[in-house]
């Protein structure tokens, strides 16, 4: 049997805080990969060690800008024209997940052209957290490990010792997320149905369910700006709830996000570090992925079922 093919880890420039906890939870140095940046704006990536006969493993978010996205490429690149076994992207947050259809005429399927991308650079698997449509790993032909956040929420919603507890979806796109949660932890469910005329605007919301003399947990893969959390978060303390939280887990917060959730009904939001914070917030809890995607890599490296990884 030929020998085992190193392992070597190496990270983008704008996931490096999170690549960083990774290592240091598997035990592993960083490897180091230099980003080389012209005037005009253009960049190369370069290794500064040998990934010859390596399994690379990749670290880095692809939230905008789209510069992220393309220095994945060209680190894939460059691995496979300096001869690595194996590449492995490990994409905490996947960008560009919310086109993975065609909702009116004459659009893209980003998430599609995204993984195509991926896969003409070089990528031998990816391993990825809580995309915002299931169905985007079929939009691959390689192999798409995704992991779920519940694994870390889960044990931190049952630490919360919440009485009267009540999980909720933002929206009907999010209800299987809910419900699944639901019935893990043996409460009932509401759905916030909102209809919206155009991206990141809420003509309508109603609540169905109730939540009077409820705690309630809102649960969503993702929060932009925060329109959609906030606004639900006030319709159900009007409605009689005694708190409300919610858990998220790709805290993209755009625009108005954070003074939204500064002055809004929200207790608290507890999101990972997929992404990281642009600012601090009294409101806002932080709970680290690294462990997750630390023990994963040793289990694909060594190939290991990863199914343990799941809780829901």
């Amino acid at each position: 049997m030929p020998p085992k093919a190193p392992i070597k880890i190496f990270a983008g420039s704008q996931t490096r805080y999170l690549a960083e906890k990774i290592s240091l939870c598997s035990g592993r140095e960083l490897g180091n990969v230099n980003v080389i940046h012209f005037s005009d704006g253009e960049f190369a990536t370069a290794y500064e060690e040998t990934v010859r006969g390596s399994h690379v493993f990749l670290i880095q978010s692809t939230f905008p800008p789209s510069d992220n996205l393309f220095e994945l490429l060209m680190m894939i690149d460059a691995a496979k024209r300096a001869s690595a076994y194996k590449i492995v992207a490990v994409i905490p947050y996947f960008g560009f997940a919310r086109q993975d259809r065609k909702d009116q005429p004459r659009v893209s399927i980003g998430a599609k052209l995204v993984a195509d991308m991926l896969s003409t650079a070089g990528v031998s698997r990816i391993i990825t957290m809580d995309l915002h449509a299931d169905q985007i790993q079929g939009f691959f032909d390689i192999p798409v490990d995704h992991l779920y956040a519940s694994s870390i929420f889960v044990p931190h919603i049952r630490s919360l010792g919440l009485d009267d507890l009540v999980i909720a979806s933002p929206d009907v796109g999010g209800t299987k997320r809910a419900n699944t949660y639901a019935k893990f932890l043996e409460t009932p469910m509401v759905i916030c149905h909102k209809y919206r005329s155009k991206a990141n605007v809420i003509d309508e919301m109603r609540i169905i369910g109730d939540v009077e003399g409820k705690n309630v947990i809102i649960l969503d893969d993702m929060i932009d700006t925060a329109g959609t959390l906030t606004k639900a978060a006030e319709m159900m303390m009007e409605q009689g709830a005694k708190s409300v939280r919610a858990f998220a887990t790709h805290p993209v917060l755009s625009g108005p996000a954070y003074d939204r959730i500064e002055n809004s009904a929200l207790t608290e939001l507890f999101v990972t570090d997929s992404i990281p914070l642009k600012r601090e917030s009294s409101k806002i809890k932080v709970l680290s992925v690294a462990q997750l995607f630390s023990d994963t890599i040793d289990k694909v490296y060594n190939y290991q079922s990863i199914s343990t990884q799941f809780v829901i």
